[in-house]
């Protein structure tokens, strides 16, 4: 199971774009979302949503929207950083190669990452609908599917 977070001081349920669309892709892929939640960009609240979620067995991936920028409230890989064990470098780089294309050097100020938390995947997107688009369909949803090869996510995490 997938859990979502969304890192915004301004979103609501209703106009969340980036959260809805990420949800709407794992469904469609066949993942179950275990829960969604809207979280200020503050780094204990990101911190403690985060650990929510990472508390319950069944979820083995979290995706977060929002906050990985430069702008001064953007503090989601400093909420996040310290709850990963390992990083996952190859995500943000390919990430930002791709972006390339959409945003041209903008790209250079996305701070997307990937890590392993306790056994599970943790992704930081930012918080354009389009780049949650891109990551989920070139590179999350790929790796999370477990026939994907050569290699994928699912099949070096230890299932809980």
């Amino acid at each position: 199971m997938i859990a979502i977070l969304t890192i915004s001081d301004t979103r609501t349920v209703e106009d969340d774009r980036s959260g809805a669309t990420i949800r709407d892709m794992a469904e469609a892929a066949g993942h179950r979302i275990a829960t969604y939640e809207i979280v200020r960009d503050e780094v204990e609240a990101i911190r403690r949503a985060a650990r929510r979620a990472l508390g319950k067995a069944e979820i083995f991936a979290l995706i977060c929207t929002g906050g990985t920028g430069f702008a001064v409230r953007d503090v989601t890989p400093e909420a996040l950083g310290p709850l990963i064990d390992r990083d996952i470098p190859g995500f943000g780089e390919m990430f930002r190669v791709l972006s390339h294309d959409d945003i041209g050097s903008s790209t250079v100020q996305s701070r997307a990452f990937a890590g392993v938390a306790d056994g599970r995947l943790v992704f930081g997107l930012p918080g354009s609908t389009g780049a949650c688009r891109l990551a989920m369909e070139a590179l999350i949803l790929p790796q999370l599917d477990p026939e994907h090869r050569p290699c994928n996510f699912r099949e070096i995490l230890v299932p809980r």
